[in-house]
């Protein structure tokens, strides 16, 4: 019999697989923790956010995900998602390998691992091949990351149009 946990994980992927922000939102505790090489390290309610933006701004969307692994204190799973960048058009197909960990039920750090570089390759063609490695190019992602969730949050807070 699979542990909670491992079901709380599979809960998590497959309201990911449906782009249901929501449901992947409820997964995690509301001080959870989540950290990427693109957003760095984000807190509770931007966790939220940055799903919800993610999964409205997916377009030719894919997931799958397996090797999920849990017990009382941690888990782990690996999953790939495909899909096309917005911002340049590009296919991405990002290989993650994810680590949690668990408070009463709930997500509260939610590590995903990726390479960037090779994320960076897909998504901005040449100039990722050419510069994706450079540690100045990685900032740059990660802030342009930050900057349009910081947007799509003011967004959402004023009603706007996102």
């Amino acid at each position: 019999m699979a542990h909670p946990h491992s079901d709380l994980i599979h809960q998590f992927y497959t309201a990911f697989q449906q782009r249901d922000a929501r449901s992947m939102a409820a997964c995690y505790s509301r001080d959870a923790i989540f950290t990427d090489p693109a957003f760095g390290t984000l807190h509770g309610d931007e966790i939220a956010a940055m799903w919800q933006m993610l999964a409205e701004r997916a377009q030719d969307f894919s997931l799958t995900f397996d090797h999920v692994k849990a017990d009382q204190r941690s888990g782990s799973a690996d999953w790939v998602a495909v899909y096309r960048f917005s911002q340049t058009g590009r296919q991405v197909i990002n290989r993650v390998h994810a680590e949690f960990t668990f408070e009463d039920g709930r997500i509260a750090t939610h590590v995903d691992h990726f390479d960037l570089y090779r994320w960076a390759r897909q998504a901005l063609g040449l100039k990722g091949v050419l510069l994706g490695w450079l540690p100045p190019v990685q900032a740059s992602i990660r802030k342009q990351a930050r900057t349009s969730l910081a947007r799509y949050r003011e967004k959402q807070q004023t009603g706007a149009d996102v």
